[in-house]
């Protein structure tokens, strides 16, 4: 078998007989992305090839030698292809796979499709060559886990469609784009004219009325589809009359020919160029001296024509070889012609006597010659298993691969039936009987079976599970005919499918399910159990955990986690459910709980054991936990996201009323935490709707009763609910985003506001205004006081901005930068409610505070508690001895005042001195300093 690549300076394409139509040229080059195309001509044995094949063979082709390299690898990679199109009829397609090594020593997997053309006399194979080893590679190990007919569908490039009555009724994810829709739902039940450009719709309503039975499609056809927009694409389609849901439908198939209309001309241009002779064709004189010596020639050769021609042709091919002789001969002769590497190869020469010389064509036969001793060998190399079955249904033959996947030596599976040897089960576990094997189905009916999921029991009592493929071995055999079967092992990536399955529904950390696996078996639970079960949810949350993981790293962290994981699950039943939500929550599922009292024990003894010590890398730790509960009695309709959120709920609840606890879930407290969530929400809108308004609170002076500051107060007026208390919106925005945009709001209103009294009331009065720890960590805190200042024209001096104790100990180092930046600008420090954190002395002198106030806690006590008295004076004292001035906070009656009269108390406010009014009720009634 000669193999020559034919390529000229001109055109630098593919030799192909010029009947070819461009159709099949297309056809072939859209099957693969990168690719180079090829021929064969079955007649004269002979091979051609695109310069891009060097690439996907991995050959550079820059030199003569390379090239014979190129054509001795083609030739043996589609002799499977030659000898199966010697077969098959005209227009036949046929696809191989080949692994293939590179000459660097690679290993790839080479894909040739071809098309066999031409008649009985002049038939030839052209073909497409692609490197698919990524794709072959992917292909192994996801064949199982997808239906291949509905990914070829779902995932062709083509629009597929199919419409019955006039609608569609449905369309591939393809299809969708090609009408440029955003989604299978703006398409479904629209009227296929719709898309059909008007020009377009009478051609296509006579294509589909000429489909009168079920399979019969119409000629690819042009059409002007209209997409979503309002433009235009040009589709090649065919109509195939087929059925849906037992009605007469039509499935379209669309392909966008956009582009490759704009291709096509530079295609035929190309096709034009290709010469098509594979074979080399020399001509002589009369003497043997070359005259002509075409491309196909330098290719088998290895010679350029310009050294060829006018040299004796016996000298050029490495052989005696006298035109004159074998035309004597017959004309055809067989002869071991050489390179001038040495090369050997096997020659078949025809010779026919031209003018006053010779025309000599020389086959390269040396590949088929080759290709017959190895395509045994290829068989015996694949890692793929492949058992031929004959006709009677025994098995003729097994490649190595087969015999070590099923477990049998060839000797003991020859002329034995599959069904006797190797049991098959599918993949319900359910055993096949002999009449249901993929073998015995092709042979009966002639249809292939590809992608077949399948269990082997093995002689050995191993199983392995295979995907496996069967086909007629020639589909011209009369019937019954031999089948070829070719399956590949995938009990590795099955076993790592289910492994993923399990990861998916489970959390990676602990074990447990995860929040989809809790809610699925709680969901399937609640709608199967019987009317006297109580389905109890409880919803954990580890107290303290997020100290140890922020201090001790996320290691620590894990490990704590994976212990109260296994206590958790050592503490319920086996039939009980244990997942892990997130972070440090959990939840435990129990179906038939009893009665309230069995779920408090297990609540209370699940407590206990997360509360145990917990020794960690040789540190003893601690956690407790907060439980929600709730029940679902047998008339509970809930859904199981529903009752974990209420659990959830009780659980939040369990944390406010102080941690370390369980909380039952109940209507009120849903509807507790509904109105904290509407009032969130309302809270937004409020500052927007003017619903926020200010009152202001006298501070007076202890020793001369005159009113010397006033300290602004958030009040909301709520449209519904009415007045809604401080401590209940004022945590609310603090908790949220909302509390530096509503302090904003109020340092800039009572800025103004004071500014302005104190200039018409020519007032000495100064302004108290609160901040949250939320205001402390906000960056623009400092710039707001300093804008707000200079807009309204308050002194700084009169400013007092009051922080809590806790806020200050939160995190005392920023909040000191912060208070730093602050008092440069002037204004007034105070600490609020001092007396409930941890405050020391030492800190309150680094913090260069001006103001102490004394929580209401210790006024209350005052004129009846001798230590309340102690402490205040303490609290005094201490103060005084760093020079800050001491704000008594709550002071209800006169007794009160005048103990702190007595102690040297600065200043005091409280309902006593004066409610909390409006700006309006509070300073007209204080008359303006006279000059």
């Amino acid at each position: 078998m000669e193999a020559h690549a034919h390529e000229t300076e001109e055109t630098g394409g593919l030799a192909m007989d010029a009947e070819l139509s461009y159709e099949l040229v297309a056809d072939l080059a859209l099957s693969a992305e990168s690719a180079a195309m090829w021929s064969f001509d079955l007649a004269a044995d002979t091979v051609a090839w695109m310069p891009e094949l060097a690439a996907v063979l991995g050959v550079p082709d820059n030199s003569a030698a390379e090239e014979n390299e190129i054509s001795v690898r083609l030739v043996k990679l589609i002799t499977p292809l030659v000898e199966a199109a010697r077969s098959v009829k005209g227009g036949q397609d046929l696809e191989l796979e080949q692994p293939y090594q590179t000459p660097d020593g690679e290993s790839q997997w080479i894909r040739f499709r071809a098309r066999v053309f031409g008649e009985q006399a002049a038939r030839g194979l052209l073909g497409i060559a692609s490197n698919v080893t990524e794709r072959h590679n992917d292909r192994q190990e996801l064949s199982d886990l997808a239906d291949r007919y509905r990914l070829l569908v779902e995932l062709s490039p083509d629009g597929i469609c199919v419409h019955e009555a006039g609608n569609l009724v449905y369309a591939n994810p393809a299809a969708v784009r090609l009408v440029n829709a955003n989604s299978v739902a703006d398409v479904l039940q629209q009227p296929i004219v719709g898309f059909v450009d008007a020009h377009s719709v009478r051609q296509m309503q006579e294509r589909i009325s000429s489909l009168e039975t079920p399979g019969a499609r119409s000629d690819p056809a042009e059409a002007e589809l209209k997409r979503f927009g309002g433009s235009t694409i040009t589709v090649e389609s065919v109509s195939v009359r087929t059925t849906w849901e037992g009605r007469p439908a039509y499935q379209v198939i669309m392909r966008d020919i956009t582009a490759q209309k704009a291709a096509q001309a530079a295609l035929r241009y190309q096709a034009a160029l290709i010469e098509h002779v594979s074979d080399a064709i020399i001509a002589t004189d009369g003497d043997g001296v070359v005259t002509s010596w075409n491309p196909a020639a330098e290719m088998v050769y290895d010679r350029p024509a310009t050294e060829a021609i006018g040299r004796p042709v016996d000298e050029l091919v490495g052989a005696e070889l006298l035109p004159g002789a074998v035309v004597a001969a017959g004309g055809l002769t067989e002869a071991m012609h050489r390179r001038p590497d040495g090369t050997a190869l096997t020659i078949r020469v025809s010779a026919a006597q031209m003018d006053k010389g010779y025309v000599l064509v020389c086959a390269d036969e040396t590949a088929r010659r080759r290709a017959e001793q190895q395509f045994s060998t290829v068989v015996a190399a694949l890692d793929e298993g492949v058992v031929v079955v004959g006709p009677a249904g025994l098995v003729e033959s097994a490649n190595p691969a087969a015999q070590r996947i099923l477990g049998v030596t060839e000797a003991e599976i020859s002329g034995i039936a599959l069904s006797v040897l190797l049991p098959l089960y599918d993949e319900a576990g359910s055993a096949l009987p002999p009449h249901a094997y993929p073998s015995a189905q092709t042979r009966r009916t002639g249809i292939p079976q590809n992608g077949r999921v399948l269990r082997v029991q093995r002689p050995d009592g191993q199983s392995v599970w295979v995907s496996l493929t069967c086909r007629t071995l020639n589909p011209d055999d009369d019937a019954p005919p031999s089948v070829v079967l070719s399956f590949t092992d995938i009990t590795e990536r099955r076993a790592i499918a289910e492994r993923l399955a399990h990861e998916a529904t489970h959390d990676p950390l602990t074990g447990l399910a995860n929040r989809t696996l809790v809610i699925q078996r709680l969901g399937a639970a609640m709608r199967t159990r019987s009317p006297a079960e109580m389905t109890a949810v409880l919803f954990i949350d580890l107290d303290k955990f997020k100290v140890i993981n922020d201090s001790l790293g996320h290691s620590v962290g894990d490990k704590v986690l994976r212990m109260a994981s296994e206590r958790l699950r050592a503490g319920v039943q086996p039939g009980d459910l244990v997942g892990r939500l997130g972070g440090d929550e959990f939840v435990v599922v129990t179906l038939g709980a009893g009665d309230i009292e069995a779920i408090t024990a297990l609540t209370h003894r699940l407590r206990k054991s997360l509360a145990e010590p917990i020794t960690v890398d040789g540190r003893q730790l601690h956690v407790d936990a907060s439980i929600g509960i709730v029940l679902a009695e047998a008339e509970d309709t809930r859904a199981a996201e529903d009752l974990i959120r209420d659990a959830d709920v009780a659980m939040y609840q369990a944390k406010t009323l102080g941690r370390g606890r369980c909380e039952f879930f109940d209507v009120e407290l849903r509807e507790r935490m509904q109105r904290r969530l509407r009032l969130e929400q309302d809270l937004r809108d409020a500052l927007r709707c003017g619903q926020l308004w200010i009152a202001y609170q006298p501070v007076v002076d202890v020793q001369t009763g005159r009113m010397v500051s006033v300290e602004s107060l958030l009040r909301w007026n709520h449209p519904a609910h009415g007045v809604v208390s401080p401590t209940e919106f004022i945590p609310l925005a603090e908790e949220s985003d909302l509390i530096n945009s509503i302090g904003s709001h109020m340092l800039r209103a009572t800025t103004r506001e004071l500014a302005d009294r104190r200039e018409r009331h020519r007032l000495d009065t100064h302004l108290k205004v609160n901040l949250s720890a939320r205001q402390l960590d906000d960056p623009e805190l400092v710039s707001l006081v300093q804008e707000a200042l200079a807009d309204t024209g308050l002194p700084p001096e009169a400013l007092c901005l009051e922080i809590t104790e806790s806020a200050l100990m939160r995190d005392s180092a920023a909040a000191t930068e912060v208070l730093t930046a602050l008092r440069r600008l002037g204004v007034r420090l105070a600490i609020d409610d001092f007396g409930t954190g941890y405050s020391s002395l030492a800190q309150l002198q680094r913090l260069t505070l001006d103001t102490l106030k004394i929580d209401r806690s210790f006024v209350a006590d005052l004129g009846q508690s001798k230590d309340a008295e102690a402490i205040v004076a303490s609290i005094i004292a201490m103060a005084h001895a760093v020079d800050l001035t001491v704000v008594a906070e709550g002071v209800e009656n006169e007794r009160q005042l005048e103990i702190l009269h007595r102690l040297g108390c600065d200043q005091a406010q409280g309902f006593y001195l004066g409610r909390p009014a409006a700006a309006d009720d509070l300073f007209p009634s204080i008359p303006p300093d006279r000059p």
